[in-house]
């Protein structure tokens, strides 16, 4: 049975099926970024470097760029809810993978797997929820998904490092697997049937950028996440060296960044449906200003705090913005615009996070704070113009 918005709104929405794909998230998640405190037991068991052993994040990066990107047209012709349990399938075959790896090679090939189900799942995940709920909750059902993103990332270091140290990494990968079942076993009971939609499909998702809404929005995109990950992905050694915390105050800092960026998302999500294009400006403005006010007050404790609180709750809460904006720009095409937009985000945190580090390391932490803030700038630049090109097309 197929669900669409004209008879959706006389049946309960599928919210049971929503609260399944936000475990799923959770779990994927928590374990692509469950390497970055375990990268030194990992490469002293398999015997390579560290340095080979962070190849392990980026590995499962590079798959989830490709399978966003041609996940659409490949699998054009199955059954969406099939697909979600075949994800969720291939992310618990990844723990048990890398687990059981005995040997370097065999580790990459779990996180590539873990890659596919992260760009899959992504990819998909607006398209099936604009199906699962009425279209005026599609904002509070991505808000949600986000919700348990925000969660994973924050969490799954500090809780990464502690159960590598009771029960070893292999252990702690292992976790995720009786977690990711019971989002198997929750998506069987919960997703009804989604077969393919065969209108208005593009084909090749690089066919929606002759749109010229969908350039720029997705060109916003692309800085946005430039600039939110030049400076996030730098945030531990700022707080260690700069504002001086142990690192039981930074696993607090951090811990209390993801709960605001819950808050966040919830309450922008509420929001969307009213100031969609405004919040969409807006916040990669305060993000910039939040980013200058740390370069000022990097040395003092409480503005520090204060500002990642700030910039938690808005930082997590972007995709929901980007994704009603999806759902809005590309009813018929979403699938092929997940992609798109997955495929974007991925190189645009890969850049970010490569461009801060370089200048974080040859000119000095304020360089890459401040290259984050023009990044955000010209993110609100590009919403300004997606919104104006947005309402003459319609």
């Amino acid at each position: 049975m197929t669900l669409t918005f004209a008879d959706i709104d006389s049946r309960r929405s599928a919210w049971g099926a929503v609260f399944s794909m936000t475990l799923c998230v959770l779990v994927l998640i928590a374990s692509e970024f469950m390497p970055v405190s375990l990268l030194t037991p990992i490469a002293a068991d398999l015997g390579v470097s560290e340095g080979n052993a962070g190849q392990a994040i980026s590995i499962s990066g590079i798959f989830a760029v490709l399978t966003s990107l041609f996940i659409a047209r490949l699998t054009h012709r199955l059954d969406r809810r099939f697909l979600v349990l075949a994800l969720t399938g291939l992310l618990m075959l990844s723990g048990i993978t890398v687990t059981l790896a005995p040997s370097y090679p065999v580790l990459m090939l779990g996180r590539a797997l873990l890659g596919i189900s992260i760009g899959g799942f992504w990819s998909m995940s607006t398209a099936i929820v604009m199906r699962l709920v009425s279209k005026d909750q599609v904002p509070k059902a991505l808000a949600l998904l986000n919700a348990g993103n925000a969660i994973a990332a924050t969490i799954s270091a500090p809780m990464g490092s502690l159960l590598g140290s009771q029960i070893g990494w292999r252990g702690a990968f292992f976790l995720v697997v009786p977690v990711a079942l019971l989002a198997l076993v929750w998506q069987w009971i919960s997703l009804p049937g989604l077969p393919p939609r065969r209108d208005g499909t593009s084909g090749s998702i690089f066919r929606l950028l002759g749109r010229p809404p969908v350039a720029l929005g997705m060109a916003a995109i692309l800085l946005l996440f430039m600039g939110q990950f030049a400076l996030f992905t730098y945030l531990r050694p700022f707080l260690e060296s700069v504002t001086n915390l142990g690192i039981e105050t930074l696993s607090l800092v951090l811990l209390m960044m993801g709960l605001a960026g819950a808050v966040g998302t919830w309450v922008i999500g509420r929001l969307l449906p009213h100031r969609m294009f405004s919040i969409l400006m807006v916040i990669p403005l305060l993000m910039a200003g939040i980013a200058l006010a740390m370069i000022a007050v990097g040395d003092m404790k409480l503005p520090v705090f204060l500002s990642l609180i700030g910039w938690g709750f808005l930082g997590t809460a972007a995709p929901v913005g980007w994704g009603t904006w999806l759902s809005l720009v590309l009813p018929d095409d979403a699938e092929a615009g997940g992609g798109l937009q997955v495929a974007v985000i991925q190189l645009a945190i890969t850049a970010g996070a490569s461009l801060g580090g370089v200048l974080f390391d040859v000119v000095g932490w304020q360089s890459t704070f401040m290259l984050s803030a023009v990044l955000l700038c010209g993110s609100s630049l590009a919403s300004l113009t997606a919104w104006r090109v947005t309402r003459k097309s319609t």
